[in-house]
């Protein structure tokens, strides 16, 4: 049995996958109807959509298994991932990849699998929708065809999940998707015993740019610090936008010193766009920082309030000095 290697983006897939917060929901009609007509038309005794996690593949819909999940080691469908089209296995006894897989040789005993990937906006590669049969067949050129108007049918209901956790203006996470991120990003790093920081951003004077210049030059301002946010920090980073001109980073695996560097990045960016804009005001921010401490933060949440505390104690002090 061959394992699928995993993709050379799977630290993007993976934070993508779990922003949608999708992963161990219940049964949606949406998705069970996709697979039920899936399984009618190719008059096959399985149909899946299935979302390959970091050590399992897990069924958002499953017709015709009776497991909510497999490990990856033996899933078909992390192999499908890697294509862009049509993954199909004719007969997997026969295939080198699959002949001794045990979804092959015990339960369902799987003969023919065809899998075409779910492709979100951003490139990632989330999971399969696939069909599986207990005997060995070939799908023709207008079989292959159907498989993938179905699959853009699941890939466009993903994408809808996607903008509920995207904030339209700026592209980066909105409140829930930096929420759903953040959590899973703060058990990872209590898990392992990894440090952890994070930064809440509020826009000094933000008022006065949309009273001055107009809401569309608001606009403009908030795109241009999200797009500093993203330059300044690291991938690994989490960025969102909770709402207004508030925005908020996760720091995973960072100390005090390496979070403070970031924000000269990030100053130094928005110093460079103040300079070349010349558009008749500055961006410029507040912000509080919070290192984690499972001790003294039992939720996201505890980490949220202290940090939004610390920023506007911050805006205080430099709106004193701003007046001495």
């Amino acid at each position: 049995m061959l394992v699928a290697p995993k993709p050379p983006t799977e630290a993007a897939r993976l934070a993508t996958l779990r922003s949608l917060n999708i992963l161990d929901t219940p049964p949606e009609e949406r998705f069970d109807r996709l697979t039920r007509l899936a399984r009618r038309l190719f008059g096959v005794p399985i149909a899946l959509v299935s979302l390959i996690d970091e050590n399992r593949q897990w069924f958002k819909s499953c017709i015709g298994l009776d497991v909510p999940e497999t490990s990856r080691d033996v899933s078909f469908c992390a192999h499908a991932i890697l294509h862009d089209d049509v993954l199909m296995i004719p007969d997997a006894r026969i295939d080198t990849r699959f002949h001794d897989n045990p979804l092959v040789t015990g339960a369902p005993g799987i003969r023919f699998y065809a899998g075409h990937p779910l492709t979100v906006p951003n490139g990632s590669k989330l999971g399969t929708l696939c069909l599986i049969d207990t005997r060995p067949r070939e799908f023709d050129g207008e079989e292959r065809s159907l498989l993938r108007d179905l699959a853009h049918i699941a890939e466009q209901e993903i994408a809808a999940i996607e903008l509920a956790t995207v904030d339209d203006l700026t592209l980066i996470a909105n409140r829930r998707g930096f929420e759903a991120l953040a959590r899973h990003a703060l058990n990872i790093c209590k898990r392992l015993d990894r440090r952890a920081s994070l930064l809440f951003f509020d826009l000094d004077d933000f008022k006065r740019i949309n009273d001055t210049f107009g809401h569309a030059e608001g606009d403009r301002a908030l795109v241009a610090f999200a797009d500093a946010l993203r330059a300044s920090l690291r991938a690994s980073d989490v960025i969102g936008r909770l709402g207004g001109d508030e925005f908020v980073a996760l720091l995973t695996d960072a100390s005090d010193e390496e979070a403070a560097h970031a924000l000269e990045r990030l100053r130094a960016k928005l110093a460079a766009h103040n300079a070349s804009a010349t558009r008749g005001y500055e961006i410029r921010f507040s912000v509080g920082q919070t290192q984690f401490d499972p001790a003294q933060h039992a939720s996201f949440f505890d980490l949220l309030i202290e940090s939004d505390s610390k920023m506007y104690a911050h805006k205080a002090e430099r709106k004193n000095a701003a007046r001495h």
